[in-house]
């Protein structure tokens, strides 16, 4: 036990206390799991830019009897003294969209309808309204997570459907669009597959609490995401009806009292 320590030895542990002391010496202390900053938690959306500043309706336009900001959300609300004659949007002023993701999140009351309409365009005769695609929201999770298209080809993916859309038979005949819906559903549609049954995918969307919607829509492909799970998955094949660029909006729809609130609403343009 009284063996000398030679020199390469006595060298090995000198810098082996260098290095264990540099490692405390700078006042740093190792990072603790759950102590995550916002700061830092942005870096996963790395790309997205708020569209919401939670203090105001600027970069937004809407009819402000429907729309307001309350404790930092972006609320729509339909009370018995505002019932609505037809569904009303909050639209975001930052021009029209092509490809993009969009983020946010939404709470809605048990009787709410609301949606998300994305590559819409404005309608000249009647104030905030939208006609394109949209993101179907509702407070009973009858409907949320379909793809339904406002004023148009109504239902194009149910939830828990990847379908492919094609043109109506006779595009050019007056009347031809209305023709080919029945049953609130475009009829020139093929489900390629199935992403879930309805009903289970419906046990993953929380009612009257907060639920994150992610839209993914490139080129003629637009997927649902609610909670990270898809939930419809459209290819537009039809060249006569899709749009490639359009409006976002969010809506209140026409119906008994209701309110839906919006946070953290985010896009990165692709």
């Amino acid at each position: 036990m009284n063996e000398k320590v030679s020199k390469g030895g006595k060298l090995s542990i000198v810098l082996g206390m260098c290095i264990l002391f540099s490692m405390y010496s700078c006042g740093e202390k190792p990072k603790e799991k759950g102590n995550e900053t916002l700061e830092n938690s942005t870096v996963v959306d790395d790309g997205f830019v708020s569209m919401f500043d939670g203090k105001s309706l600027n970069n937004w336009e809407g009819d402000t009897t429907y729309w307001h900001v309350e404790n930092n959300n972006l609320v729509g609300e339909i009370t018995p003294e505002t019932l609505l004659k037809s569904n009303t949007f909050i639209i975001w002023k930052g021009g029209e969209l092509k490809d993009f993701e969009f983020k946010t999140e939404f709470r809605i009351s048990e009787n709410g309808n609301s949606g998300i309409n994305y590559r819409s365009e404005l309608l000249d005769t009647v104030p905030f309204a939208l006609r394109g695609y949209q993101a179907d929201i509702d407070g009973k999770n009858s409907y949320t997570g379909q793809n339904y298209e406002e004023r148009k080809r109504t239902t194009l993916a149910y939830r828990g459907e990847k379908a492919a859309i094609t043109s109506q038979k006779d595009p050019d005949t007056p009347g031809s669009l209305r023709a080919n819906v029945d049953k609130n559903a475009w009829q020139s549609r093929a489900v390629l597959e199935s992403l879930g049954n309805s009903d289970s995918l419906r046990n993953q969307i929380k009612s009257r609490d907060w639920n994150e919607c992610h839209l993914i829509i490139k080129g003629n492909r637009l997927q649902h995401y609610i909670n990270g799970i898809l939930m419809s998955d459209v290819i537009d094949n039809d060249t006569v009806n899709r749009k490639f660029s359009g409006f976002l909006g969010l809506q209140a729809h026409r119906g008994p009292p209701m309110k839906v609130e919006y946070r953290n609403i985010r896009l990165k343009e692709l």
